[in-house]
């Protein structure tokens, strides 16, 4: 699993950001509801198998193991998210409370923030076979799907009314769940309605070895590849073939972890701004940051002094330091300082000045070739963005347009990119994406453009001069390097950055979720970017020796022909300085240089000390030149330098240059 997370600005971005209405920019809360298919077929355990990969759970244990580990992550990376799980097909009927409205329905986690009891109770039930076996009797006609999703949507509506994401996860190996077409008619309308009220379905077929999953039966109709925070959101898109397949020695489990995981995390846009291809040309368009670095979040401060930890709430006041009296908002500047003194500014001119070079827009302003952008050139992260119909009707067509020509020119867009109101505006490079397919042929990455800022004169750094005496390297050592990189190459020459999670992070979430649920803190960190010595020794053990001893050899002739140089020169040296012993050599005497003024005499002019003045230039000057210029010109010339380019500044101030 990849450590990435979704956007949301700081503190500071957000202080420095009230005045933007922005639901991007928000705190977004997801609810997940798991529906867990309980049938016959489902609750069949695979056969058995001498395979160490084999499945060894059914299709609805592999499905409470993925929900009960998706439950650990969330109660920790998403803290203010809610998740429950609905079995449907069971013999039991229990929502809670008492209600037994919709038959062979029972709600295992109600819908709500998951504690550390509903993660223990819910391993009890992974884990004890009793227990599981008490709730897990599947009913002789099974669940209506049109009573499972009108029971989810009830269950959205009363216990996650304003939250801005609603997913439904449905895990079954059953491809039509219906008798007659018009139970078909009846579970579209209730999909229907869960889209109306901003929710998202997302299926996890699974296959039998005996039977394939068709979705094109019943589910292509009742299942869409939008996003509830987003509908414009680029989402893969998934074929109807691949499937999680039971006891074939591919895990179940691990399987729908990948898959679940893949959807956990709903598609937020960092902003929704027009793209001005001209003037009077403009298409809606959402960025989107599709990979970022997860840091350690520290969600809430706590009060441990009392009987029961409590979650502290924060507030903040400013005071004045004479009377300490309580200062209200609108009594406050902003202010920076300016030779020592303190500028102040009110909110309307702090708000002109940021905002004058305009909205927030993505304006192109030429087209370059690609190869006139270097790799390094990538100095910060990159923006996904992708068309959006919500403001300009037609965006998608032309910005495929746009896409497909930039791609078969070869060419990139050079854009002025203002990403919100009051941020500073930078050039970045327009590159064009290419739609790619895994092995399988699924989509991994759909097309689009990529933002790319592009660095300032100020940003680049000039490489350092090599020294004179420097090794070099020689096409021997070359060859030899070469070899042990060829055999150091990654399966399929590819780095996949999902199969290396932080181990720092994962770390600190293993002890987190041990002290949160009683467990025992784990001893050894699990770090999957260990280099494998073994493997790498059995490899190129041999090409890194003969490199080693080639190394050697080359270096210490390097070494031996710069002693020689410098035995060389300080041979020549000593020679040249004992020729004549008893000539002493005369001192030198630095010698300033003087600028000469139009009739041919030593010394500067007005008009020339003025344009060396105005240049910035005239502390350059050395003292010398300074009191040559003052005493030509019946000025003192004491003091040090500071004081003699004071008063030439002064004299040049004097006779209005």
């Amino acid at each position: 699993m990849a450590d990435t997370q979704n956007y949301r600005p700081s503190e500071e971005e957000e202080e420095e950001e009230e005045e933007i209405d922005d639901s991007s920019y928000k705190t977004m809360k997801d609810a997940v509801l798991f529906a867990i298919d309980v049938s016959s077929t489902m609750l069949e355990c695979p056969p058995p198998s001498n395979d160490k990969k084999a499945d060894r759970d059914s299709a609805t244990s592999a499905a409470l193991k993925c929900a009960y580990q998706l439950m650990q992550q969330r109660i920790i990376s998403n803290p203010n998210d809610m998740m429950g799980i609905l079995l449907f097909g069971t013999e039991k009927t229990d929502l809670k409370d008492g209600d037994s409205t919709f038959q062979h329905c029972y709600l295992l986690a109600d819908l709500d923030v998951p504690s550390a009891q509903d993660v223990k109770r819910l391993r009890e039930l992974v884990e004890e076979e009793e227990e599981a076996e008490h709730i897990l009797k599947p009913s002789k006609d099974g669940a209506s799907l049109a009573t499972v999703l009108f029971c989810a949507n009830q269950i959205f509506t009363t216990k996650a009314p304003n939250f801005s994401s609603r997913r439904l996860f449905i895990v079954t190996d059953n491809d039509y769940p219906v008798k007659i077409k018009q139970d078909k008619d009846t579970a579209i309308t209730r999909a229907r309605d869960l889209y109306d009220l901003g929710c998202t379905i997302d299926l996890f077929p699974i296959s039998r070895p005996e039977h394939d999953f068709d979705r094109s039966r019943f589910y292509d109709d009742l299942v869409y590849p939008t996003s509830p925070s987003d509908p414009d959101a680029p989402v893969v898109v998934a074929s109807t073939t691949k499937v999680a397949k039971s006891g074939e020695g591919i895990t179940l489990l691990k399987q729908l972890i990948s898959s679940i995981n893949s959807k956990a995390a709903p598609r937020r846009a960092l902003f929704s701004l027009p793209l001005e291809l001209s003037p009077e040309l403009r298409i809606g368009v959402k960025g989107f940051i599709l990979i970022k670095r997860q840091e350690h979040v520290k969600s809430c401060y706590v009060w441990v002094g009392g009987e029961k930890t409590q979650i502290v709430s924060s507030s903040t006041s400013h005071m004045a330091d004479d009377t300490a009296r309580v200062v209200e908002k609108t009594e406050l500047r902003k202010a920076y300082k300016f030779g020592g003194d303190a500028i102040t500014f009110t909110p309307d001119e702090i708000t002109k000045i940021r905002q004058c070079f305009g909205d927030p827009v993505i304006r192109i302003i030429g087209f370059k070739p690609l190869s006139s952008v270097p790799i390094w050139a990538n100095t910060n992260k990159a923006t996904f963005i992708y068309p959006s119909e919500a403001d300009y009707i037609g965006s998608t067509r032309v910005f495929s347009a746009l896409q497909q020509k930039l791609l078969k020119s070869k060419k990139m867009g050079l854009v002025w990119f203002i990403p919100r109101r009051n941020a500073s505006p930078t050039l970045c490079a327009l590159i064009p994406a290419e739609e790619k397919m895994d092995e399988e042929g699924e989509q991994s990455m759909p097309p689009g453009l990529w933002l790319i800022p592009l660095p300032f004169a100020d940003d680049i750094r000039q490489f350092p001069e090599a020294a004179e005496n420097a090794l070099q390297t020689t096409d021997e050592l070359t060859d030899k390097m070469r070899q042990i990189m060829e055999q150091l190459q990654l399966p399929k020459g590819v780095y996949e950055p999902a199969k290396y999670p932080n181990p720092d992070l994962q770390w600190f979430y293993r002890c987190l979720q041990a002290m949160a649920l009683g467990d025992e803190i784990p001893l050894d960190p699990e770090d999957k970017t260990v280099p494998r010595f073994k493997q790498i020794d059995k490899r190129c053990g041999e090409y890194i020796e003969a490199y080693g001893r080639e190394f050697e050899e080359a270096f210490a002739q390097q070494q031996k022909s710069t002693l020689a140089h410098r035995a060389k020169t300080t041979a020549n040296t000593t020679k040249k300085r004992s020729a004549d012993p008893e000539e002493k050599p005369a001192k030198r005497v630095k010698k300033e240089a003087r600028v000469k003024d139009e009739n041919g005499d030593d010394g500067v002019s007005d008009e020339q000390m003025a344009e060396i003045n105005n240049k910035g230039q005239i502390t350059k000057q050395t003292v010398a030149n300074l009191k040559d210029f003052l005493s030509h010109r019946g000025q003192s010339t004491t003091g040090k330098k500071a004081e003699l380019l004071e008063r030439v500044q002064e004299y040049l101030e004097g006779k209005g240059l």
